[in-house]
């Protein structure tokens, strides 16, 4: 017996590993590509539509409802590590005008 690895176990090499984020709402993972990156900038969560914004970013469900969800929890001060309450009005102006 050989002590090499199977090679049938392995991803195929033209296959791409997708990378998968948490939903701070739900609490559903996702993939990276279907959540929307919100940072917290000056005391308000703000969306990072390309993904470079600087800081901490949290996951979101490009949904109203998970926006929700994430308030009543209180997730974003706790996911993006500040103190105190963030105002969340332009991730929702962008929810509800998508």
């Amino acid at each position: 017996m050989s002590s090499q690895t199977d090679v049938s176990a392995r991803p195929a090499a033209s296959a791409r590993l997708v990378p998968v984020r948490t939903c701070v709402g739900c609490r559903a993972k996702a993939a990276k590509t279907e959540l929307l990156r919100v940072v917290a900038v000056e005391g308000a969560v703000v969306p990072d539509l390309r993904g470079r914004s600087p800081g901490r970013g949290a996951h979101l469900h490009p949904d109203p409802g998970c926006l929700a969800l994430a308030e009543k929890r209180r997730a974003f001060p706790r996911a993006l590590r500040v103190d105190g309450p963030l105002e969340t009005t332009a991730v929702r102006a962008l929810l509800e005008g998508s």
